[in-house]
């Protein structure tokens, strides 16, 4: 029992940091407020952050009931979450910002309004299709485990979050030490990484949804 709540702890850590790409945020971010002063900068990072954080965990807590609400299983689910982080760990691998994070469009778009830290950075730079996919599935799993592991899901998107802030609000320094060819390297490791993860949901999706292959 103890190996298998560890095992969950690193999964759950590990996914959603991968997805939410803390890294990928910061230099989005950078891009976004570079004609700002450092105090809007900083509220920026603290507001897209907070919206970020109460999206995702109204996810994570209610994620469930939404599947539920569209009669949805948590099977299909799990298949479509697969494929989709699949897609993204295929983009990072090759060094690409996910399209399901943000498009063109909408960085565009974000450049030139007031308030980018709902829209584009909260939404869908950090908190996006992946990352709630991530969520959902990740409770549904601690469900079957223990009060313990029901913690855990909400836990690691507060840590993720926050890392994420910490990140941005550090930009100007962390931007000067890591250039484009560390930031494809580590964009490439963690892609590896979500592409295992993606498969993993997808063969549990598959043997709970047909039992008999787990059999067979």
């Amino acid at each position: 029992m103890a190996g298998d709540l560890l095992s969950f702890v690193l999964l759950s850590f590990s996914s959603m940091i991968i997805v939410i790409n803390p890294l990928a945020a910061t230099l989005i971010y950078v891009s976004l407020t570079e004609t700002m002063d450092r105090e809007s900068k900083v509220r920026t990072a603290w507001e897209a952050s907070r919206f970020a954080l109460i999206v995702l965990l109204v996810f994570t807590i209610a994620g469930g009931f939404i599947l539920q609400l569209f009669g949805i299983t948590i099977e299909a689910f799990r298949i479509a979450g697969g494929l989709l982080l699949f897609g993204i760990g295929m983009e990072m691998v090759y060094a690409k910002t996910s399209r399901t994070k943000m498009t063109a469009t909408e960085k565009y778009e974000g450049q030139e309004a007031d308030d980018i830290a709902v829209m584009p950075l909260a939404i869908p730079m950090i908190t996006g299709p992946g990352a709630i996919t991530t969520a959902i599935v990740l409770m549904n799993e601690a469900m079957d485990m223990n009060v313990l592991a029901l913690l855990i899901v909400p836990l690691s998107v507060v840590v993720s979050i926050l890392v994420t802030y910490y990140m941005m609000k550090n930009a100007d320094y962390i931007t000067k030490r890591i250039g484009q060819r560390e930031y494809r390297a580590v964009n490439r490791l963690m892609g590896m990484l979500l592409i295992a993860i993606a498969v993993q949901f997808i063969i549990l999706g598959i043997q709970t949804a047909f039992p008999l292959l787990k059999g067979g």
